[in-house]
């Protein structure tokens, strides 16, 4: 298989190379600045919606946020509906959100 690649093409991957070298040495001194002292605590929440899984998901998150401070990460773990009639009723997600952990 032959590649064909543009002169403008070759000319810019050296340069593509050495800002992803940048970067990766970012994330690494991040990584272990940051990350060996800090905990997360990892909390599991069910948001409904009439609309989507979308605004089911938006709905926990605006609801935890409430009470949560330093909301992290959310990981959709599931999703199902209700119904009634066969049709739909409401839109549930299920999320796991982390945040970070503060001794008081």
């Amino acid at each position: 298989m032959v590649l064909y690649l543009s002169k403008r093409l070759i000319k810019t991957i050296p340069f593509i190379y050495r800002k992803q070298k940048y970067l990766e040495s970012i994330l690494h001194n991040l990584k272990f600045k940051i990350m060996p002292e800090s905990v997360y605590k990892i909390v599991e929440l069910v948001g409904s919606s009439s609309e989507s899984w979308e605004k089911a998901a938006q709905n926990a998150i605006a609801k935890a946020s409430k009470s949560i401070r330093d909301l992290r990460v959310a990981e959709v773990c599931q999703m199902d509906m209700h119904l009634k009639d066969g049709k739909i009723e409401y839109y549930r997600t299920k999320l796991k959100v982390s945040f970070k952990y503060e001794e008081h």
